[in-house]
């Protein structure tokens, strides 16, 4: 196989939450390597070609400026996938790997059927050997299959198939990219895919320390994807449980977490309580994971692992009784506004955000929602709700008002759900929110990020996670 000494050119196919960053910081600390990403969604593409940073389709703390460092120089997107599949040494898949919503595996496995739709294109277009990276998150031996496409054309031309997990949080990719724990590279391990591997170490290098970067086999690559998902998943909704028993016997989630997380084995990280974990990752990996498990005769393995999935339900579909069984055991025809739908702060991705099942469920009481988010429009969440096939598209849409103001969301609210710990929730001229909004006021902060003795002291009745 012709392995080139250095990488010159980089193709990444998929310009959504993981390619786009990933792609930019590469450019931006790799100046003489050209990373070109293209996508079919031409709408994307020119969202990323945007002269104004601020409208870029992803919003992420310091994308914008590593954007405008590199963005011309040598970092481009565009359409023409044909002609940059062609062009480049290495090309990185990173399209979106959700759910199956069909067939085997429905509702758990991963629906593999854009990573092969791009492992068909990349065979049929390429007219030299190539190295192939796997970016989006898939399940244990995918390359094995990635290879066997490539290969199926029959035309005389080699690839490499590297495995290169992201481990990326939004909010902070920028900085996750930029000081990353560690880059994780899987491949074969006989000579040829050896030399693949180190063109991949040899662009992290440029900015990372060698003993961040682990090198490893494809197939132990992939599951150490999952595997941290699951993990970090299960430590949260383990810390969720756990805030239920709190609430019954006097015991503060907070407190409880404080002291566990100082114990040097256990560490602090993913032991703050809330209305339950979304994102892309988490279920979609543990829901894998469990598929996997089952497809391999591990039930009980399985079994442990969607217990996860099962306590995150429990979770949201308890933060929103909380509030009916509060407001007198009815919502119907109250405001509520609802603070933040995102499912983090310092983004806009709100796949799987906890924020939906709660709104759907009070929607489901006849409550009269109002959100605001800072990051999220209306389209979105109607999306969003829409996704749920509780109701009529036209329903939720009439049911849910959007508001670009915070205060006008609450002004003569009954209640006030929060749902993301944007920073801001935690500045708001609470005094004056308390005077707009209906008596008794009440506040649910399912974030447990606003001052709750300052909160009842203004005459609030509040509801905090994990605390009597």
């Amino acid at each position: 196989m012709n392995i080139p000494d250095k990488i010159k050119n980089i193709c990444c196919i998929g310009a959504g939450y993981v390619g786009g960053p990933t792609m930019a910081v590469i450019a931006q600390k790799c100046p003489k390597v050209n990373v070109k990403v293209v996508d079919v969604n031409a709408q994307r593409i020119d969202a990323w070609n945007e002269e104004h940073l601020d409208k870029l389709p992803i919003y992420e703390p310091g994308l914008k400026e590593v954007v405008s460092e590199a963005r011309g120089r040598n970092l481009f997107f565009s359409t023409d996938i044909d002609k940059a599949i062609e062009e480049a040494e290495m090309i990185f898949i990173s399209v979106n790997t959700p759910t199956k919503t069909y067939g085997v595996g429905k509702g758990m496995a991963a629906d593999l059927k854009y990573v092969e739709l791009c492992a068909r294109n990349i065979a049929k277009v390429a007219t030299s050997d190539k190295i192939v990276v796997e970016k989006s998150t898939l399940p244990v031996r995918t390359a094995e299959s990635i290879k066997t496409i490539l290969n199926a054309e029959g035309k005389d031309l080699q690839f490499k198939v590297l495995s290169n997990p992201e481990f990326l949080a939004e909010g902070t990719a920028i900085e996750d990219l930029h000081n990353a724990d560690r880059v994780l590279i899987g491949g074969d391990q006989d000579e040829e895919g050896l030399k693949a591997i180190q063109c991949l170490v040899d662009i992290y290098s440029h900015w990372l320390p060698q003993e961040r970067i682990i090198t490893t086999n494809v197939w132990s690559s992939e599951l150490s994807k999952l595997t941290a998902n699951a993990f970090l998943a299960q430590r949260v909704s383990s810390i969720n449980s756990l805030s239920a028993l709190c609430e019954q016997t006097g015991a503060n989630v907070d407190e409880i977490a404080n002291a566990i997380g100082m114990d040097s084995r256990i560490g602090s990280k993913f032991l703050k309580a809330s209305v339950g974990f979304g994102g892309s990752c988490f279920q979609k990996d543990i829901l894998n994971l469990v598929y996997i498990a089952r497809s391999y005769g591990l039930v009980e393995v399985a079994d442990y692992w969607e217990q996860v999935i099962k306590l995150n339900d429990y979770q949201k579909r308890r933060f929103a009784e909380k509030i009916v069984k509060t407001l007198f055991n009815t919502v119907s025809g109250k405001k509520i506004a609802m603070l933040g739908w995102a499912f983090k702060k310092d983004t806009n991705d709100t796949r799987e955000s906890a924020a939906i099942y709660v709104a759907d469920y009070l929607l489901n009481e006849q409550a009269e929602l109002v959100v605001y988010d800072p990051k999220v429009d209306k389209d979105q969440i109607c999306a969003d709700l829409n996704s749920l096939h509780t109701r009529a598209e036209q329903a939720n849409r009439r049911l849910v008002k959007v508001v670009n103001d915070p205060y006008e969301a609450m002004d003569d609210s009954h209640a006030v759900a929060i749902l993301t710990e944007w920073d801001e929730f935690k500045n708001y001229n609470w005094e004056r929110v308390y005077k707009g909004m209906k008596k008794p006021a009440f506040v649910f902060d399912g974030r447990n990020i606003v001052e709750e003795e300052l909160l009842r002291s203004l005459g609030f009745s509040t509801f905090n996670l994990g605390r009597d």
